[in-house]
């Protein structure tokens, strides 16, 4: 499965995103490409898209063209937040 995401800037996103998403049941990996702007995952049957989805909206990732105005405001926030945070987290 690939989705194209919003405010993806660089490893540090890369990082954080790969670490939440592989911590979700079904979810056997995770590519995160910033200069595209694209996260792909394998998954199993077990994997919830729905929440994978949910899971980088609230990280501060949604998916390209589901979210606007102040909800699009306030991922653009967190996705500095998430950003900050994987740039000081160790990679898996």
């Amino acid at each position: 499965m690939q989705l194209e995401v919003e405010n993806l800037k660089c490893g540090g996103c890369a990082n954080q995103i790969k670490k939440t998403l592989n911590a979700l049941p079904g979810v056997d990996g995770v590519e995160v490409e910033p200069d595209q702007g694209t996260v792909t995952l394998t998954t199993t049957d077990q994997a919830d898209q729905a929440q994978i989805e949910q899971t980088l909206h609230q990280l501060g990732y949604p998916v390209a063209g589901r979210v606007q105005g102040f909800d699009r405001t306030r991922a653009k926030a967190k996705s500095y937040v998430s950003c900050a945070v994987g740039r000081f987290s160790k990679p898996d």
